[in-house]
């Protein structure tokens, strides 16, 4: 028998909906871990389609973080589509974490789609070059060139690059597991990083 103050006490810990906990612990037989796993797989769908949904992200904050001795800052502008999420502690945290992020590692582009293709033309251009006399078959050569490009677009993009705070996850990994967690749509809409 699952007793209220469980369901409530999951809720508390998930900030899941509370049907969805109860439902959650019936279907793991009372054992929380388990119970939260089964919430997280539910919300990573939820997530996912929420992400591909065309509804509006009106809503959402702004955070900006300074470097010790004021010398580095950056400002990030994170959608969500209700007030609700935009007021939760957990989603102003995510902002401030990719205020500070983007302090650190200075990203010039949003995603792989928001570098110009006259920037990853010239890009290819440069690697062909260092592989000038290399006497690779071009099909080696264009794997190898594809592969420094994948390289330099996960140290220069914002989604692809790797967490400050836990180098298993890449931004975009954390963008999509606020999705499932709040069972709607974020984005990081801008970011500005100043430095003197």
């Amino acid at each position: 028998m699952i007793s209220a103050q469980d369901v409530y006490k999951l809720r508390e810990e998930t900030q899941a909906p509370v049907m969805e906990c109860k439902k959650a612990l019936e279907e793991s037989q009372g054992d929380f871990e388990k119970a939260k796993l089964i919430l997280k797989k539910k919300g990573e769908i939820r997530g996912a389609k929420k992400q591909a949904s065309t509804e509006e992200i009106a809503n959402g904050i702004i955070d900006a973080y300074i470097h010790a001795g004021g010398q580095i800052g950056a400002m990030v502008e994170l959608r969500c589509q209700t007030d609700f999420v935009a007021k939760n502690r957990s989603f102003q945290e995510l902002a401030h974490d990719l205020a500070m992020h983007i302090a650190a590692l200075n990203p010039l582009y949003l995603s792989r789609a928001s570098i110009p293709s006259e920037e990853i033309e010239r890009k290819k251009e440069v690697y062909l070059k260092e592989l000038e006399g290399s006497n690779k078959p071009p099909e080696m050569l264009d794997k190898i060139i594809e592969g420094k490009l994948e390289k330099e677009i996960a140290e220069i993009c914002l989604e692809n690059q790797m967490f400050i705070k836990d180098d298993t996850r890449t931004i975009g990994d954390l963008i999509k597991e606020a999705a499932a967690k709040f069972g709607e749509k974020i984005e990081i809409s801008k970011f500005v990083r100043f430095e003197i």
